[in-house]
């Protein structure tokens, strides 16, 4: 028998769609507004080599005139003096140009590099996976013993996702890939993550067990126990709870901590 889908599902998944088109029209805006930005940036860098090598021409050319001048103010007396002072003035004029240039040159720069600044985080953005996507991912490579990049991906969903349904579990996936790892000093501090930010989660209490084996495998037996014994305590119906009763009594410990005598009682 095959289900339909109820009218809200039915609702999310258009406005999935309706989101994923609109991302893609967005997508493809900054595409064309990159190309046009990087053909004017090249319209405008090619004028401004042009304009430098013309102005270089102009100052050769001017440089080469007042030599000439030079040679012959014996033979020219003041026309010449007034050539040169001609020479002279275009001269400061190629100079103030070359500033300019070297002005709106280093203003192409400035912008070539923000753009840069800004397509690499752009990038960096759009080349995040779904949440769904990069959880599964992971998952899939955890559970295939690929630590290194499961470890890569858990911590990038939590690093982008830390408030989604499944954040708690990738917390915790995070803390036993340590564990497996035989890292127990971080697997035990990971594990806390998961009790204290997703205490309701349904990691909990795996998080608290495997604590309680972390701190065993560092020799604090002592806190080890502990543990295992709050985990029976809150928790005593289940499966954790269980494995939790035979680790203590594979240690020689009561699945509960001991009450005070009514000796001790009566002399405290």
């Amino acid at each position: 028998m095959v289900l339909a889908a109820s009218p809200a599902s039915a609702g999310t998944k258009e406005q999935l769609i309706q989101i994923q088109t609109q991302i893609q029209a967005l997508q493809d805006q900054m595409a064309r507004m990159q190309q046009s930005f990087d053909e004017r940036m090249g319209v405008m860098r090619n004028l401004v080599e042009q304009t430098t090598d013309s102005v270089n021409r102009m100052n050769t050319t001017l440089v080469s005139l007042d030599k000439g001048l030079k040679t012959t103010v014996a033979d020219s007396g003041g026309k010449v003096d007034q050539l040169s002072t001609q020479v002279q003035s275009l001269q400061d004029s190629v100079d103030e140009l070359k500033t300019r240039i070297a002005r709106v040159s280093k203003q192409l720069e400035d912008m070539q590099a923000a753009q840069q600044t800004l397509n690499t985080a752009s990038m960096t953005t759009n080349q995040v996976p779904p949440a769904d996507v990069l959880y599964n991912n992971a998952l899939r490579d955890y559970n295939a013993a690929k630590y290194d990049l499961a470890q890569q991906q858990f911590s990038d969903y939590m690093r982008y996702y830390s408030t989604t349904e499944l954040a708690g579990n990738a917390q915790f996936y995070l803390a036993d890939i340590l564990f497996r790892k035989g890292d127990f000093g971080s697997a035990v501090t990971e594990y806390d993550k998961v009790l204290e930010q997703f205490p309701g989660g349904n990691k909990a209490q795996a998080a608290q067990l495997k604590k309680g084996y972390a701190l065993l495998e560092l020799g604090q037996r002592d806190a080890g126990v502990r543990e295992l014994r709050s985990l029976v305590a809150r928790y005593p119906r289940s499966a954790e709870a269980t494995q939790a009763r035979e680790r203590l009594t594979k240690l020689g410990a009561s699945p509960t901590a001991a009450k005070p005598s009514a000796a001790r009682r009566t002399n405290n």
